[in-house]
């Protein structure tokens, strides 16, 4: 049996996982890269079950607590994997959901129903909200203050720690 060289021994896997690590931030940067900055416009429309809402309406019920817009699909995966850990981060955080191209309100809370989903989630059937954010992909995500203030978002699968120490650091220190 071969052994290694001991240079590849001592240094091989933490190089390897540096350069995972690294190619996978500069994924997530470049697949951000044209995601809102700054303030997010207002934000309106009809929710699955019907209502009328708005960011500036759910915001003003949330207080002081920095709110979660996160832009999901019924045909990603990725989505559907994040599906309990959004509803788990709904009954602590402020969230609002936004359905991107995944049909009219009646197809939104049809699916939103069979998956047994309660967070609210806006209609944006042909993407048009999504698009105007920036967002080319699901599942993204914005943690957003009183003041309509993004301080974080992401593209991709995320965890519900990372959401939620996002969400308690905005809540802390803005």
């Amino acid at each position: 049996m071969e052994s290694l060289p001991p240079t590849r021994r001592r240094f091989g896997l933490p190089v390897e996982i540096w350069i995972f690590l690294i190619a996978f931030v500069a994924l997530q940067y470049w697949q951000g890269r044209e995601m809102q900055a700054g303030t997010l416009p207002p934000i309106a429309g009809q929710l699955a079950d019907g209502r009328q809402t708005g960011l500036d309406a759910l915001l003003r019920e949330a207080g002081d607590k920095p709110l979660l817009l996160y832009v999901w699909s019924s045909s990603c995966p990725i989505c559907r994997a994040e599906e309990g850990t959004i509803s788990a981060l709904a009954e602590d955080w402020p969230v609002l959901t936004l359905a991107m191209q995944s049909g009219n309100a009646e197809a939104v809370a049809k699916f939103m129903q069979e998956r047994g989903l309660a967070y609210p989630a806006l209609v944006d059937a042909r993407g048009e909200i999504a698009w105007s954010l920036g967002v080319r992909a699901t599942p993204a995500w914005f943690v957003v203050d009183s003041r309509r203030a993004i301080r974080f978002s992401g593209i991709g699968y995320t965890t519900g720690w990372g959401l939620r120490a996002r969400l308690w650091w905005v809540q802390a220190f803005a």
